[in-house]
């Protein structure tokens, strides 16, 4: 342990950063399961819905430094395929 006064800070401000980032992250992943779970179902307006949150999570994410802006792009994209495939399938089908 830290015996400087500001050391001591730094390892505290460290230490509440790195909570906050696991639950960032945690919300991020939760999110992007549910979508991805809602794709499975086949259940369209829920998967939009929940798309639209995922998308909002990553975004912040990637700008609070979690994720690197391309990463970020990358799962939107991927998340959005899935989505927009689910939508052509569903209205071929209807």
């Amino acid at each position: 342990m830290a015996n400087i006064k500001s050391a001591k800070k730094k390892a505290k401000q460290s230490l509440s950063r790195r909570l906050k980032n696991l639950r960032r992250g945690s919300d991020l992943k939760t999110s992007v399961n549910k979508t991805v779970g809602a794709i499975e179902l086949k259940d369209l307006n829920l998967a939009k819905s929940l798309l639209k949150e995922a998308e909002s999570k990553i975004v912040r994410a990637s700008r609070k430094g979690l994720l690197k802006k391309n990463a970020a792009r990358r799962k939107v994209s991927k998340i959005a395929k899935k989505v927009a495939k689910l939508a052509k399938n569903s209205a071929v089908s209807a």
